[in-house]
């Protein structure tokens, strides 16, 4: 009995390593530092300041806390959407607006709705648990959103375009590690996952090239239930 229980642990645990593993493009969140690291093969891309629920961590329904572990990037909304865009129910209303207008704060610019991989996490795409653009970007670097994780509109829009499908996303309490900056020329988009060649600087003898990312395997998005999410006012299930 004692034997079989501990090869279930053991197989559980071994999932962890293969989540850290590195991948062709990830994301790390640190809710200490209010930080978002997007790397590539194990070397740092771009780090961008973030703003993360105010009302701590956790997965819990009508709680609006950020959850925590492994998540992956399920569904992207707002493609082509001008910066500012105001989002209601994830459509595009028509309305753009300025950062830090007065009296506002909805969903803007873009959504990247994670779906979470873990029972510590497993309710965070049925609560519509987004990297989302605010136009409150002077509450950016503290904790000050709904259980959504806040960009500015330039920053989330930057990010929206490296994340293909499947991205895997942690959140984590700790600091962000340290990692070496990516070789020139990787800069990459979702649709066009190559090097910019015409933005590539070539290396120097004694640099190494940059590897061409790989795409990960797109997944089917699963649909969540219908959200009541009005945007601009908090309520259970929805987090921004």
């Amino acid at each position: 009995m004692m034997f079989r229980l501990s090869l279930v642990i053991a197989a559980l645990l071994s999932l962890v390593p293969a989540l850290r593993a590195e991948g062709p493009s990830r994301v790390i969140i640190s809710v200490k530092e209010q930080k978002l690291l997007l790397m590539e093969n194990g070397a740092k891309l771009a780090t961008y300041p973030v703003s993360t629920s105010k009302f701590g961590l956790g997965d819990s329904w009508g709680r609006m806390t950020t959850p925590l572990g492994f998540l992956q990037v399920a569904e992207k909304i707002g493609d082509h959407a001008p910066v500012g865009a105001v989002f209601r129910n994830r459509r595009f209303t028509g309305e753009i607006i300025k950062p830090n207008a007065p009296g506002r704060d909805p969903v803007i610019t873009r959504i990247i709705w994670l779906r979470g991989l873990q029972a510590s996490n497993e309710h965070a795409f049925s609560r519509c648990i987004y990297i989302h653009g605010t136009p409150e970007e002077k509450t950016i670097g503290r904790p000050a959103s709904y259980g959504c994780i806040r960009m500015k509109s330039s920053d989330v829009a930057a990010l929206y375009a490296q994340l293909p499908l499947g991205t895997i996303v942690e959140i984590v309490s700790d600091k962000l590690p340290k990692l070496p900056k990516a070789a020139p020329g990787t800069i990459f988009t979702a649709e066009n996952p190559k090097p910019a060649e015409e933005k590539a600087e070539e290396p120097k003898p004694d640099e190494p090239k940059a590897e061409e990312p790989k795409v990960p395997e797109k997944k089917a998005p699963v649909r969540a239930r219908k959200s009541v999410n009005t945007d601009e006012q908090p309520h259970f299930g929805r987090s921004a």
